[in-house]
C-alpha cells in the first residue's frame, strides 16, 4: 500500500478529515446539532427542535399555575377553587368579575411586560456578545424612565406620563451608547463600559429632575420608578398585546439571524447575512421592547438578564433563545409580583422583588463557567478547558 492510500486510510479510521465519495455514509460525523432531530416529510425536512419545545411546553405550564396562584394571592376572603372556576369563568357572577376584570388584566400585562423584557435581554446579550450587556445596564431602561418622568414635572396629581413615551426615550439613550461605543458591533465590554456611564448619569438627571417635584408628585412617580405594575389595566394591556404580536415575531426572525453572527462576521457575509442591517434592525427590537415595557411597568430589574440565561440553560447554547427569553421573562414578573403581595402586609412593588432576587442571580452569573447565548464559543471553549 502506497504512503497516500496509507494516509486516506487512517484518516478514514480515526473519523478525522472531510468524508468523500469512498467513505461509508455510515461513519460521516453527524452535523446535526444535539438539541435537534430531523424530521422528513417526501422530498421535505426541516429540524424540530425537540428541546426547546420540551422548554415550551414546559414554561406553558408554569406560566399556568403563575396565573392561578397570581390571582389566588391578590383575593381577598376568595378560596382556591372558587379563584380556579373565577379564571375558568364557571363561577358566580360576583366572582368572575372580580377575577377577570380586576385580577387577570394586571397579571396578563405582567407577562406581557416580562415576555417583553426578556426578549429585549436576549438580542442585546446576543448583539453585544456579553450576558451583562442588557437594557437595564447599558441605560435603556434608564433613557426610557427619564422620559416619563419628565412628562410629569410641574404636575400636582402624582400620576405617571404616557406610556409610550418610554420607547423614545430608550431610542434617544440607545443612540447615545451606540455613538459613543462606536457602532453595535461585537465590542461587548465597550458598550457595557459606555451604556454603565450613560445609565448612571441619566439616572442622576431623572432624581434630579424628581427632586425639584412636590411631595404628592415625587411619590407617585417614585413608586412607578422602582417598578411596579399597580393600577395596570387593559387600558395599556390592549396595545401592548398588540405591539407584542408586531414586535416578537420579528425578533424571532432576528434571532434565527443572529446565529449566524455568533461567531464570525465574514462567515455570516457569505452566508448571505446583511451584518449591519441584521444588528441594526435587532437593536431597533430590542430598545422598541424594553422602551414599552418600562413605559408599562416602569424599570423593573434583573428580569432582562436573568431570563436569557435561565433559557440558555434549559435550551441549550446552540440557538438564541428568543422563545425561550419571552416565557422565562413572563414568568419572572408575573411570579414576582404575585410574591411582593403575599410576603409582607404592604404589597412590595414587583421591581423590588426582582431586585432582591437578582443580586444573588448576577453573582451566579459572573462567577459561573458556562455561557450565555451570547457567546457559544466561550461555552466549548470551557468544556474543552
Amino acid at each position: 500500500m502506497s504512503t497516500g492510500h496509507a494516509h486516506d486510510a487512517q484518516t478514514r479510521d480515526s473519523g478525522g478529515g472531510v468524508p468523500d465519495a469512498r467513505t461509508p455514509r455510515a461513519s460521516w460525523p453527524s452535523l446535526t446539532p444535539p438539541d435537534s432531530t430531523p424530521v422528513r416529510l417526501g422530498a421535505l425536512s426541516w429540524l424540530f427542535p425537540y428541546r426547546s419545545a420540551l422548554m415550551a411546553v414546559g414554561m406553558a405550564v408554569v406560566i399556568g399555575l403563575i396565573v392561578t396562584l397570581a390571582a389566588f394571592a391578590s383575593s381577598t376572603g376568595m378560596g382556591f377553587s372558587d379563584t380556579v372556576s373565577g379564571l375558568l369563568g364557571t363561577g358566580d357572577p360576583a366572582t368572575v368579575m372580580l377575577v377577570q376584570e380586576f385580577r387577570l388584566p394586571r397579571i396578563a400585562v405582567g407577562l406581557m411586560v416580562g415576555a417583553a423584557l426578556g426578549t429585549a435581554g436576549c438580542l442585546t446579550q446576543t448583539l453585544a456578545g456579553n450576558r451583562l450587556a442588557t437594557p437595564d445596564v447599558i441605560g435603556v431602561n434608564d433613557g426610557a424612565t427619564m422620559a416619563v418622568v419628565a412628562s410629569v414635572v410641574g404636575s400636582s396629581t402624582g400620576m405617571i406620563g404616557d406610556w409610550w413615551l418610554g420607547p423614545l426615550g430608550a431610542a434617544a439613550a440607545a443612540m447615545i451608547v451606540v455613538l459613543c461605543a462606536g457602532g453595535a458591533g461585537r465590542g461587548g465590554y465597550r458598550i457595557l463600559v459606555v451604556g454603565i456611564g450613560v445609565s448612571t448619569f441619566i439616572g442622576a438627571v431623572t432624581d434630579l429632575v424628581m427632586s425639584r417635584e412636590n411631595d404628592n408628585t415625587a411619590g407617585g412617580v417614585f413608586l412607578w420608578t422602582v417598578g411596579s405594575l399597580n393600577g395596570r389595566d387593559w387600558g395599556v394591556g390592549t396595545p401592548l398585546t398588540y405591539l407584542l404580536l408586531l414586535l416578537v415575531p420579528l425578533a424571532l426572525v432576528a434571532g434565527s439571524r443572529l446565529q449566524l453572527l455568533r461567531f464570525d462576521d465574514d462567515m455570516a457575509s457569505t452566508l448571505g447575512v446583511n451584518v449591519r442591517r441584521v444588528r441594526a434592525a435587532a437593536l431597533l427590537l430590542a430598545v422598541a421592547l424594553a422602551g414599552i415595557a418600562v413605559g408599562i411597568g416602569g424599570p423593573i430589574g434583573f428580569v432582562a438578564l436573568a431570563a436569557p440565561v435561565l433559557a440558555a440553560r434549559l435550551t441549550g447554547p446552540t440557538r438564541v433563545p428568543v422563545v425561550g427569553s419571552a416565557l422565562v421573562g413572563a414568568a419572572l414578573v408575573a411570579g414576582a409580583d404575585a410574591l411582593g403581595r403575599v410576603i409582607a402586609p404592604v404589597e412590595i412593588p414587583v421591581g423590588v422583588v426582582t431586585s432582591v432576587l437578582g443580586g444573588p442571580f448576577l453573582l451566579w452569573v459572573l462567577f459561573g463557567k458556562k455561557s450565555s447565548p451570547a457567546s457559544p464559543a466561550a461555552s466549548q471553549k470551557t468544556g474543552k478547558a
